[in-house]
């Protein structure tokens, strides 16, 4: 599906097709022949549009007969119905600067650029510089909102796993850490893109440009640092209840022992006096009593020796 906006007047207005000053904006599902159709339109290379198809393209800047391509991954929440796959993955979004218009391209829907659809009435689209600065902004964003997210979401399963050890917990966790990876590896590809624009100045930045730009590297790294942050935490989290879990499992098994060392004794003295041979006592009036009494006995010992040792 392709998209085309222009300000007009301050009022975001969709068109019928691309003019001067537009952004085009392409959504899946995505067709090969509407690739064709508006790389001739637009004069792209149908190449940058096909970049957005693979969702593992890196971060990175390209220049083609003064066609401007940047890539840059965004976060989203994946729709995969596989249980054991991360909550969020990362997906590229192709910006493409031509001579007149402005070009993003999306494999799938993200937040990033619904959020600079809402603002783009506040955009000077002959500055197409600044709006993909914008975007670059929208994606940083996105970022912190889900690493928050995150981190919230991370919170509340800790706090279940305190009130239990169910594997559903640890599994959730295993999800949040998949989803950290692939935030960490896609901030640290976006960090590195935009300190090779400040030093390259491949788009040609004004000083206030280069000031937004500076700007939104300290963002990024902080997001990054987030990431980190959080990463270690969860880290250091599953490790700490797998060693609660082996823990109390040793514990278990410990019980468990004691208790069947503790009904080894009844067990004994039944099979004693149940042989069929002379026994002490066998002929007295309180022959039943004597291996009972015995038998509890020694299993009360047994089991406040237990205890003194803590085994229970």
């Amino acid at each position: 599906m392709i998209q085309y906006f222009k300000n007009i007047n301050g009022v975001t207005t969709a068109i019928e097709q691309a003019d001067n000053e537009t952004w085009v904006n392409i959504l899946p599902p995505l067709k090969h022949e509407e690739f064709a159709e508006i790389a001739g339109a637009l004069d792209i290379p149908i190449e940058f549009l096909q970049d957005s198809l693979d969702i593992d393209e890196r971060s990175r800047f390209e220049l083609e007969d003064n066609v401007k391509l940047i890539v840059i991954k965004t976060p989203t929440e994946n729709n995969s119905f596989n249980e054991s796959d991360a909550f969020y993955i990362t997906i590229p979004i192709c910006i493409i600067l031509t001579h007149n218009q402005i070009v993003t391209v999306n494999s799938f829907e993200n937040g990033a650029i619904k959020k600079f659809l809402n603002t783009f009435q506040n955009r000077h689209t002959d500055k197409k510089n600044m709006m993909a600065l914008k975007i670059f902004e929208k994606v940083t964003h996105a970022f912190m909102e889900y690493l928050k997210e995150i981190n919230h979401r991370r919170n509340i399963l800790e706090q279940k796993l305190y009130d239990s050890n169910r594997n559903e917990e640890l599994l959730e966790l295993m999800r949040i850490q998949k989803s950290l990876v692939y935030f960490v590896t896609a901030l640290r590809s976006n960090e590195l893109l935009m300190v090779k624009l400040v030093r390259t100045n491949f788009l040609g930045l004004n000083e206030e440009e280069k000031e937004f730009l500076d700007d939104l590297v300290v963002d990024i790294s902080q997001a990054l640092e987030m990431a980190h942050i959080y990463t270690n935490i969860l880290s250091s989290t599953l490790d700490a209840f797998a060693s609660i879990i082996s823990n109390n499992q040793n514990i278990v098994l410990k019980r468990l022992t004691s208790i069947t060392i503790i009904l080894q004794f009844p067990v004994l003295i039944a099979s004693i006096y149940g042989m069929n041979v002379p026994i002490p006592y066998q002929h007295s009036g309180h022959a039943f009593y004597i291996p009972i009494i015995l038998a509890l006995s020694v299993s009360i010992i047994m089991g406040v020796y237990f205890m003194k040792k803590k085994w229970f």
